[in-house]
């Protein structure tokens, strides 16, 4: 392949776009630019983050043996501990399995979407 592609945007199907974007901008330090309620982006310096509309979603289970998880989000933190008080104040919850052990931790978003809380790369 000669040609190749660069990401314009990430758009993730949400129950709430409102709330999904405005918790994400809070963990992410980003701004929410735009703000509905069937879309909602967030950006900093790269590609945004929409949040787009669909009605019934359902997320996915945890941990889902199915293999029926769409996708999940790695954030790098300086300090996971801090992090995940921080984000569980936000509104996301900490679920019981934890397959990371002491490399990451999964917490659930507002939605009920997985992601992983990762300490950032040090040097």
């Amino acid at each position: 392949m000669t040609a190749h592609a660069d990401i314009a945007m990430i758009n993730l199907d949400s129950s709430d776009p409102a709330a999904h974007a405005a918790f994400y901008a809070k963990a992410l330090g980003w701004e929410t630019t735009h703000s509905e309620a069937e879309y909602a982006m967030i950006v900093k310096d790269g590609p945004a983050i929409g949040f787009g509309l669909v009605p019934g979603y359902t997320p996915p289970a945890w941990p889902d043996e199915s293999g029926d998880k769409r996708y999940h989000l790695d954030l790098y933190v300086d300090d996971v501990a801090a992090a995940e008080k921080d984000l569980v104040a936000a509104g996301a919850t900490r679920p019981e399995f934890q397959p990371g052990g002491e490399r990451w931790t999964v917490l659930i978003d507002p939605i009920g979407q997985p992601f992983c809380l990762c300490p950032r790369p040090q040097g």
